[in-house]
Order: structure tokens, then C-alpha cells, then sequence
């Protein structure tokens, strides 16, 4: 199933896609959100009744907001989960991080007012930071708590898949004492969606794709399986002793390819085009627009 939110007034309702993307049936905002369908409070069994007595409008007349409105807590994240991108970084991270591939995964958070849609602007303002990144991601949204999961239990606590692209403000990721909360947090800047598509719609996890579009021309470009740390592993070892909840988000890092890594560097500005694909996980069409966030 792919669930979106779709713009209704203020509000958002549950939007299944159907199977051809082309079209989606809108439920009754009586029935709940996203949010609630990620948290067990309506079930994907009603929501499959419910759009079964639906019919579908095209996609391409709706308006869709990011998949989740609610968040438990900062969105959580990994750092250096493809080795082609932790060594395309080498010498050019002034001194943040090791000159070794570390041995367990890199994590971090990044606030949830950084979510945007799939199709909204991405904010930006050169008085806030001279280095704005693309970080293409895919996203995996936690359907049911554990603490210290075991790897081969993971599955069974992710619901559903989703793509990000992870905007980052290197300049800032760079001044603030070797943490990168303040240089990924910035509001209006993280698109993602556009669509959750559930787990059981995922037969082959490694074969996923991700790969970031800018301005026409394609920057990064990979696959689950290319990943460092395989998904599972992320979850075993960020849940260790502490609870993952249901509608928690992990982004799980992004491949080679950075603007920053480039020779000469690349970095966006306002009216660029930023295309994240997935595959089977869908598209996100942002554009770069000013904005003032001082």
C-alpha cells in the first residue's frame, strides 16, 4: 500500500495511491491520518476497506503535504552509510570526523521543522549559510516500539519506506563543535515523501534505488544494498538500550556525490531544480526558492 497525505483546507486526509501512480483515492477525514495508520490507531485493514469504496481522482490534481505531520522527537539519521561517500569527504571535512571508515554507524538528529512535501519549496536564505547540499536518502518509518531490537528482528518493526533529501548547510555543520544538528535543522528544507510505501510492497529491500537530480544532471546514484551498514543492523544498534517508537524516522544516509565533495564544489542556489528518485518509492520535485529565515 502507499499511503500519502493529501492537502484538504488547513488539514490533510489519507490518500491511497493506486497501483499505476496515476491515480489516489481520498478517505474521509473522519477516518484519521497517516500518522494515525503508523501508530496501529487505524489499522492498514480499514484503510483497505475504506479505499475500496473510493474512487480514485488523478494524483496530478491533488496536493501532497509530506507523509507524516506528527513527530515523537527529532527525525534520526545516519552519517557515512555508503563508503564511496565517506571517502569522497576525505581532507575536505576540516578536521570533523575520523580518516577511517568507524566500525558502527554515525548517528545524529535534525529537527522536524525542516520537513517540507514532496513538491513544496526549499527554503533558502545565503544570509543563514553560503553552503546549502543535495543529500539524497531513503527513509524508514518505525510501525511498532522496541528497545535493543535484534538484527534479525528488524523487519518487523519497520512500516514503511519513504524518500528525503537530507538539505544541508555545510558552513554550519562545520562551526558548531563538530556536531551536525545545527548545519542539518534548518526549517523549510528537508522534502520527503511522496508517498510511505509500506514494507510488504518491498519484496527486495537491497535492490531500492536512490539517486539525486540537480538542474538536469544526475549527482548521486545508488542502491540499498551499496549501503555500509545494512538497515537492520541501524536499527539494532540505534534501538540499543534505547526505545524506538512507532511514526519515529530514520533517514539512512546518503552515497556519493555531494555538492561539497566536488572539485570545484557544488552548491545549490535559489530557482535550482532538486529531484529525488526512489524507484518504486516515487519522485521529489523541489525547487530552491528564497526565503528569509533570520
Amino acid at each position: 500500500m502507499k499511503l500519502a497525505a493529501v492537502r484538504q483546507g488547513d488539514a490533510t486526509v489519507i490518500g491511497v495511491v493506486t497501483e499505476d501512480l496515476a491515480g489516489v483515492r481520498l478517505l474521509s477525514p473522519a477516518l484519521g491520518t497517516v500518522d494515525d495508520v503508523v501508530r496501529g490507531v487505524v489499522t492498514t485493514a480499514e484503510v483497505a476497506a475504506a479505499a475500496a469504496n473510493v474512487g480514485a481522482v488523478p494524483l496530478a490534481a491533488v496536493s501532497l503535504a509530506a507523509p507524516l505531520q506528527r513527530f515523537n522527537r527529532d527525525i534520526l539519521c545516519t552519517g557515512w552509510n555508503y563508503l564511496d561517500h565517506f571517502y569522497e569527504s576525505l581532507g575536505k571535512r576540516e578536521g570533523q570526523g575520523p580518516d577511517a571508515m568507524p566500525a558502527h554507524p554515525t548517528f545524529f538528529t535534525k529537527g522536524p521543522d525542516t520537513v517540507v512535501g514532496p513538491a513544496d519549496p526549499i527554503a533558502y536564505d545565503a544570509t543563514v549559510s553560503q553552503k546549502w547540499d543535495y543529500e539524497a536518502e531513503i527513509a524508514i518509518v518505525i510501525g511498532r516500539d522496541g528497545r535493543s531490537i535484534r538484527r534479525e528482528d528488524a523487519w518487523d518493526h519497520v512500516f514503511a519506506f519513504f524518500l528525503a533529501n537530507d538539505v544541508s548547510q555545510r558552513d554550519l555543520q562545520r562551526a558548531h563543535g563538530g556536531q551536525w544538528l545545527k548545519g542539518k535543522s534548518i526549517d523549510a528544507t528537508m522534502p520527503c515523501g511522496p508517498w510511505l510505501t509500506t514494507i510488504d510492497e518491498v519484496p527486495d529491500v537491497g535492490a531500492l534505488a536512490i539517486e539525486c537530480e540537480l538542474n538536469g544532471e544526475i549527482m548521486q546514484r545508488a542502491t540499498v544494498a551499496d549501503m555500509a551498514f545494512p538497515i537492520p543492523q541501524l536499527i539494532s544498534e540505534l534501538s540499543f538500550g534505547m526505545t524506538l517508537r512507532a511514526g519515529d524516522v530514520i533517514l539512512t544516509g546518503t552515497p556519493s556525490g555531494i555538492g561539497n565533495a566536488r572539485e570545484p564544489a557544488v552548491f545549490l542556489d535559489a530557482d535550482d531544480v532538486v529531484i529525488t528518485r526512489g524507484g518504486a518509492l516515487g519522485e521529489l520535485r523541489n525547487t530552491v526558492r528564497q526565503a528569509v529565515l533570520t
